[in-house]
């Protein structure tokens, strides 16, 4: 008889609840060359933030590198009232504060903070259905998603508690006519829903795109499929890290710097 697949398999880096700064600076270095190789940065703007454990700081990029110039060692440490934690060069992002400082204040069971402009994601945000439940990318995060008005770019420490509200309990949000937010308690979770997000959203304007009748399963298969791709399972993203490492390895390993 087959055994099941063991999705306990661990990557080679520690869960980021049991990372030190150090191995943290790594792994989010390794996620901001990650969104650059697969399409998702925007020059020098959208960002990703990881908590320190400890520590009301967490770990950022320094505003005006472009995510494949990102190392670890360049990586700027925030406090929750905006202020750079220790000697850099680098400014962080105003509006990437805005946002990283709310959720990582109000969500005290995430670490990680992953926000994008990326194009088909940005595009779904334009749509009033937002995201439909019609590919099987897309099935994993049926009733999972929230979704927060554009009240324009993100400057105004009033929108933190609206984007805190709207964001409630959940770790996918679309962030209409602006772009995706996803939440982990890992950093390779964070990159995971992020990367099987943006594909939702590209295969739902493919498909929108041919202009023929887009099927929509059945409510029973679309909660079936949820549990069966549950986005809160143990070690989600632990299964693919370890893969997407060797990749960035093998092409550039100065992230490691």
């Amino acid at each position: 008889m087959l055994k099941p697949i063991d999705l306990t398999i661990q990557s080679c880096m520690p869960p980021t609840s049991a990372a030190d700064e150090q191995t943290l600076r790594v792994q989010l270095a390794a996620t901001y060359r990650l969104i650059d190789k697969f399409g998702m940065s925007d020059l020098v703007d959208t960002h990703i933030s990881v908590r320190v454990p400890g520590e009301d700081h967490f770990l950022f990029n320094p505003y005006g590198l472009m995510f494949h110039e990102i190392t670890a060692s360049s990586l700027i440490k925030v406090d929750l009232a905006g202020n750079i934690v220790g000697h850099s060069d680098w400014a962080a992002n105003p509006a990437g504060f805005v946002i990283h400082s709310a959720i990582q204040r109000a969500r005290q069971d995430i670490t990680c903070v992953l926000h994008t402009h990326s194009r088909y994601g940005t595009a779904v945000s334009l749509l009033e259905c937002g995201l439909l439940p019609v590919s099987q990318f897309a099935l994993q995060f049926y009733n999972q998603v929230a979704y927060h008005d554009y009240e324009g770019v993100s400057l105004e420490l009033a929108e933190q508690q609206r984007l805190v509200e709207d964001l409630g309990d959940r770790k996918v949000m679309i962030m209409r006519n602006h772009g995706l937010l996803t939440l982990g308690r890992t950093i390779p979770e964070a990159f995971v829903l992020m990367y099987y997000l943006e594909k939702s959203c590209e295969i739902q304007i493919l498909a929108q795109s041919s202009g023929s009748k887009v099927i929509t399963p059945p409510v029973a298969v679309c909660e079936k499929s949820a549990q069966q791709q549950d986005i809160n399972m143990d070690n989600l993203g632990q299964l693919q890290w370890g893969a997407l490492l060797r990749l960035l390895d093998r092409d550039d390993p100065s992230y490691r710097d």
